[in-house]
């Protein structure tokens, strides 16, 4: 497969439907995360962290992102590595050699990786994993510079990796403008036409269903603990904020696909097309696969993220802030 004038890996068709099959052990994973911009990547950093039974957890990277919340990418992507040494702090682990920044802008054009440590990371532990006779799961919940620039840099790796990206709309949504996608079109060319394996989870009316209303917060989040409270409060001062009641968790979608996925339809499908200045579009039957989640069933995915948060440290570290 190519994108733009970089050459990938020739994945055999059946290579790609056994690498996107669910695996029922642990698997080695890394989260890419814009921490920041909103409070739904706090509550999946958490879940994820709290699975160690089924997340080896390599890193966490920390993605751009540019919008009320910060100054631009940059700012964005500094913002949110700070989130996750605030979170890593309530989960009582060490962020040396895990928690990487990320990308300080998106790519100028689809052959061109923007170099970062986050980039780096993610080449060295897909070829950690591969001499290990694993496989690297990448799970991308923000802009995918990071993962496009690292595939870039190496394009070998995107036969050593599965990407688990919760990102653009059904290929039947009038339009592309979700907050992922159209940071960095150009990236996320890059991840569609290269032919890495992808789980694709898109946003208006399949990710959309994973609502938390207020009631359920104070019900269930709060009494978890100090992490509870933590993301309690941040979902609370964002409701407060919009004048809402309830807030979409997205992010949680790539983390509860493994942990419960029997609330997940997903068939395999033909990779869908982004053109530069277009929609998501259906592709022809010739083209790569990919699975694409098309319904989430809300409760079980809910149910399993507050039994994960109720298992949290309850010791309580030093107090954190907003700003610190």
């Amino acid at each position: 497969m190519i994108s733009g004038k970089t050459v990938f890996p020739d994945i055999a068709p059946a290579v790609r439907r056994a690498k996107l099959a669910l695996s029922a052990g642990r698997i080695r994973a890394v989260m890419d995360t814009d921490t920041f911009n909103e409070i739904d990547d706090q509550f999946a950093v958490s879940m994820a962290m709290l699975a160690p039974e089924k997340f080896d957890m390599r890193a966490i990277t920390a993605a751009p992102f540019f919008n009320e919340n910060s100054t631009g990418p940059a700012d964005g992507m500094e913002k949110s590595y700070e989130e996750i040494l605030r979170l890593l702090k309530l989960l009582h682990h060490s962020p040396e050699n895990f928690a990487f920044r990320g990308s300080t802008g998106y790519l100028p054009d689809r052959d061109t990786p923007l170099d970062s440590p986050a980039a780096r990371r993610i080449v060295e532990l897909a070829h950690e994993a591969d001499r290990d006779g694993e496989t690297l799961w990448i799970l991308s919940i923000g802009a995918i510079t990071n993962v496009a620039s690292a595939l870039l840099l190496d394009p070998a790796i995107a036969a050593m990796t599965v990407v688990v990206w919760l990102g653009g709309h059904p290929v039947w949504w009038p339009h592309s403008r979700e907050f992922n996608l159209r940071q960095d079109i150009p990236a996320a060319q890059v991840v569609l036409d290269c032919g890495v394996p992808l789980i694709r989870i898109p946003c208006m009316s399949v990710a959309e269903l994973l609502l938390l209303g207020r009631d359920e917060i104070a019900a269930r989040c709060v009494p978890t603990g100090p992490l509870g409270e933590f993301l309690a409060k941040r979902t609370i001062d964002a409701l407060d904020t919009c004048r809402g009641y309830s807030r979409t968790i997205w992010d949680i979608s790539t983390v509860a696909y493994f942990l419960v996925p029997e609330a997940f339809d997903a068939p395999v499908v033909p990779t869908p097309v982004l053109d530069d200045d277009g929609p998501l579009r259906k592709p022809s039957a010739a083209r790569h696969e990919c699975v694409e989640v098309r319904h989430i069933c809300r409760d079980p995915v809910f149910d399993e993220l507050f039994r994960r948060l109720s298992q949290a440290p309850r010791g309580r570290t030093a107090r954190t802030s907003q700003t610190e």
